[in-house]
This record gives C-alpha cells, structure tokens and sequence, in this order.
C-alpha cells in the first residue's frame, strides 16, 4: 500500500465563523456562498449576528433552485420569468441545466426559461396569484480555472462579499476557496506528481477516501436530491479517466483505456475535511453482504451470490469468463429452434435493474422449450461488488466508480482478447450464434453533476438528466430495416405497461425544459437513439437504459418489471421477424 496524499484541509464556514464572529466587526454585513447544507449555514448566521456582524450565506451549489428553497416565497405562485447566464466559457444551456429541476419543482406555476446575459447573475421575475410582482437577482459564484488537462473551466466557487465594514475598511468581493474546492484540487495534484508505471495497468486500486461535510438534500421530485459529495466522487471517478486518458495519449472519447480500478469514497462528516489517496491492492474478493430476495419482488440489488444461484437454478449448458479480481462472470445457454439471443445485464454494474431483470425474463422464455438463449446476468462482477460497498456509505448516490472493470475499463470495448470480462459475452455469441444481443442498462435516476469542471458531465451530457426509460439500438447498416421494425414492436408493447407512458412523459417534459429540447425520437412514449454501428458482436444490439441510479422499493420493481417486459418483447418480436424470412 502506497499513500499519496494524507492531508486535513480547513472547514470553510468554521474559518468565516472564526474571522468574522470576533466582536472585531460590529456592523459589518457580509454575504457567503459555500458548498454547505441549509441548517450549517444557518447556524453560522446566528453566531455571526451575536458578534455583531449581519450575515446571509448561501448556496455555491446550484444557487437558483436553493434561492427559490429558501428565499423565494412560493406561495401562491403564479408564473416565473427567469433569465439564465449564458457565458463564453460554458456550455450554452449550462445555468438552465444548473436550473434543474425546478420546472418540476414549481409545478403547476408557469414558468419560462430564457437566455441572459454572461455577468453570472439569474434576473428572476415572480407573479403572484393576487397581483404582486417581485424581482429578484440570484447570483451564481463561478470562476475560471484551468483544469487537468490544461482546459479552461467555469466553475461554481465560494465567494466572500463584505460591507459596511467598522473604521472605513475597505469592502470585499472576491472568490473564496472552499474546502470542498480545495480537496478536488489537491488530489489531483497529487496524482499528477505521482510518477507512474509507463504501462497500463497503472496501480491495482487507486482509492481516494474523502470525509467531508456539504449538501445532501433531497427535493420533492422523483428521485432528485442535491449532493455535494456525489458530486465530488463524480468529478473524481472521471476527470482521474481523463488524466490518465491524456497520459496514455489516447482521445477524451476512448473507452479502452486500462488504468486499474479508481475508487472514491466520499462519506459525511463535520469538521475539517480529511482527504486520504493511496494505492491498494486488491486482496482477497470479498462481496458485500446482502439479504435474500424473491427476485419477482426484489426492492434492491440483490448479492452476486444470490445472482448466481438463481442462474445455476436455470436448465442450460453453463460457461463462464473471469473478472480481474478473480470473480466468475457466469451464464448459461439453452438451444432451441428459434432464433437465438444474448440478453446481459451489469455491463456497468452501478445500474442495476437490468440483472434482476434479466433473470426475470429469461425465466419466463425458458418455460418455452424452443427458446433458444444465452445469458449473463452480471458482466461486471468486480464493479458489482464495489458498488456494494460504496453504497453502504451512500445507499442512494450513483456510484459510477462501479461503472467500469477493476482494469478501469468499459468491458464493451476491450481490446478484443478473450481474457477477461468480456470472455463470456464472445463465448456466449460463440455457443448460440445470437444476431440479437439485448443489453441491460441504467442511468442515473437523479441529477448528474461535476461541479468541479464545469457543472456538465463531459461527454455524457445527454445523460446528465433523467429522461425516462430510454432505448437506443445499434445496428450494422444492413440490418436498419430489421431495428426499426424491432423497436417499434418492443415500443408498442412497452406502452402498454401501466405507468410507463406517465412516467416517461413526465420526465422527458422536465428534462427538455432544463436542457433545451429532445434530440432523439419518441417511438410509442419511449425515447429513442437509432444509429448504424459496426463495431459491435451482434448485427442488432438493443441497449436499455432505465434511471436506476440508485433506487430502492417500488422505483426499483418498476425499473427491473421494465427491463423484464424489454426483453420479453424483444425476443418475442425478433423470433417473428426472423422466421417471417426464413
């Protein structure tokens, strides 16, 4: 085990508290914007008014729907007319993105969303029920930094205004570094100094162990809630990929990238932040303990062991692939006269409705003894299971550490060995001769930010807010006539899932408000992405994509009842089509 940082880096409010709470500044009014929690900062107001100083401090993180949380009187509500900035350095929808999801919020209020200025300030024009009309300026702290790969980034920051300061001193306006600011730097930092190994693998387990205070804050749609600590294990897990992607000298965009397993865990705490970031190596694979379920009503993710019994209960030729810790990537084939398919799950093993969903299904078509299919409920045993583990800290958070294998890489895209994860996909296309691989995936079922480096996840910006239950099917170019008709048959008998059709309206109507508008198609109250792909193992690849990041009770039997009825419906309406032509 090898440390690279080990480091107590100051509460930013304590510090404020500390400076300004001395009796020293009777009078003075001073305004704060910190990566804090409502009652935090509440507190910290009251002890500066007893040393005399007025105070409001507010929120750096996602200021406008705190504002309209805390200051805003939304009783009553009759329309809002709100003007975002639009800056230079940023993405254009980025402060009607960093708006979400109030359109929901206020519902059944009138709101329009309109492009500003770039002076970093939200214009807010409320209209009340009997008459008032209020104006309100919110404005958004940010500066420019340059980031890790020496990009420029606007950045949500604290800020320190001052006046009405004793003894004519001067006032103050100026950026404020937070400690939530101060720990994202300074890992990087230390990573960059590192010097590391000139090939990949580069460390087994780079784990980054942050305690922290900040903002978990749930809000009264669907599954939102603000968190400032997802937050910055977001901003960790990717921009840690993007540094070493920039040192091995491949794209922004590459996939194969092997840099071993980067796993930050940000858990609660008050006081002074403590950042701890070394190298481990893996140990002994040791799952999480969790509780045996009925898979027909399972309201979480169930434990791999568990997985894995339910598949060796099922009648097929079992074959299996290993993961790099050592874990057994399992599946079973049974032949049948009809076509033959791969259904998978937990390629990224932090979306985890597809493995139940999966089991489910294949249940139900092997009652059908010319069912002819392959299945690999867990394609990612290793992020399974560290998924399991973050979420003992942070049950609800979506734990894209666990998104790739503990190489660091998406399975999808390994470099074509059979080694490996991604040999029980090739051997289960091999055994079945499957032209239909539908993939089992999730998204994040809240908000997905990285405040750090912007406030939009880079390159999974259509992502960063749920849209509902979501189908994209890749295809080789020949075969475009048979996904189409494909999709329109497994749409058509989605809609007829109760719930489905409401649940998806209603997201894709939020989301379109806080991002700009819908590019993609809507086939059946289902959004769609159709587009020819060559690189894939099958000629059609159908990918789901439920917001399962990470739910629990009834959201999540909603989400493996979907995952099931895809597949069902999947299989069902290939087997047509193919014995149609045969």
């Amino acid at each position: 085990m090898t440390a690279l940082l080990d480091e107590r880096i100051p509460r930013t409010i304590d510090t404020l508290v500390h400076a300004w709470a001395t009796g020293e500044h009777q009078g003075a009014q001073l305004e704060a914007w910190l990566f804090e929690d409502e009652a935090a900062r509440r507190s910290a107001e009251q002890v500066l008014s007893q040393g005399g100083v007025k105070a409001r401090l507010r929120s750096a993180y996602k200021p406008l729907v705190h504002a309209f949380l805390e200051e805003i009187d939304t009783a009553g509500l009759k329309r809002a007319t709100i003007r975002y900035p639009v800056h230079v350095e940023a993405d254009p929808k980025r402060f009607l993105s960093e708006a979400y999801p109030l359109a929901a919020l206020l519902d059944g209020v009138a709101i329009h969303f309109e492009p500003g200025e770039a002076n970093l300030i939200y214009q807010v024009v409320v209209e009340y029920q009997d008459g008032r009309l209020e104006k309100h300026e919110v404005v958004a702290p940010n500066r420019l930094r340059v980031g890790h790969l020496e990009q420029v980034d606007l950045t949500p920051t604290g800020w320190l205004k001052v006046s009405n300061r004793p003894h004519g001193a001067p006032d103050i306006d100026e950026g404020l570094e937070t400690e939530a600011e101060a720990v994202f730097h300074t890992v990087m930092h230390a990573v960059a100094a590192h010097e590391w190994p000139s090939e990949e693998p580069y460390a087994e387990t780079l784990a980054i162990n942050v305690q922290i205070p900040g903002i978990e804050r749930p809000l009264a749609y669907d599954d939102e809630v603000m968190s400032t600590r997802e937050a910055l294990h977001e901003d960790f897990y990717f921009s840690l990929l993007e540094f070493f992607k920039h040192k091995s000298g491949r794209s922004p965009e590459d996939r194969s990238l092997q840099p071993g397993q980067i796993a930050p865990d940000i858990r609660a705490h008050e006081g002074d932040a403590h950042v701890r970031v070394e190298l481990r190596p893996f140990g002994t694979p040791i799952d999480p303990a969790r509780a045996e379920q009925d898979l027909e009503a399972a309201d979480a993710a169930p434990g791999l062991a568990q997985i894995h019994r339910e598949l060796a209960a099922l009648p097929g030729e079992p074959f299996e692939g290993v993961s790099r810790e050592g874990r057994p990537v399992r599946g079973i084939y049974r032949p049948g006269s009809r076509p033959a398919v791969l259904v998978s799950g937990g390629q990224h093993a932090n979306e985890t409705s597809g493995p139940v969903g999966a089991l489910r299904a294949v249940r139900r078509l092997l009652a059908d003894p010319e069912t002819n299919i392959a299945v690999i409920p867990v394609e990612n045993p290793d992020g399974y299971a560290l998924h399991g583990r973050l979420c003992e800290g942070n049950p609800r958070h979506m734990h894209h550490a666990a998104r790739y294998t503990s190489l660091g890489n998406d399975l999808e895209y390994d470099r074509g060995s059979s080694t490996y994860e991604k040999g029980a996909r090739i051997s289960a296309i091999e055994m079945s001769g499957a032209k239909l691989h539908v993939n089992l995936h999730g998204y994040p079922a809240h908000e997905w930010t990285r405040p750090f480096t912007g406030y939009l996840p880079h390159g999974f910006e259509l992502w960063s807010i749920p849209k509902g239950f979501f189908l994209v099917m890749r295809h080789n170019s020949a075969w475009a006539h048979q996904a189409r008709a494909l999709v329109e048959a497994v749409t058509a008998r989605l809609a007829e899932l109760p719930g489905l059709a409401e649940f998806n309206r209603r997201q894709v109507e939020i989301c379109s408000i806080h991002s700009g508008g819908t590019p993609y198609e809507i086939i059946n109250h289902v959004p769609c992405l159709l587009s020819p792909d060559e690189r894939y193992s099958t000629p059609l690849t159908l990918i789901t994509e439920f917001p399962d990041e990470t739910i629990y009770g009834d959201a999540y039997r909603f989400a493996h009842t979907v995952q099931m009825t895809t597949v069902l419906a999947a299989e069902e309406a290939y087997a047509e089509m193919m014995m149609a032509v045969a």
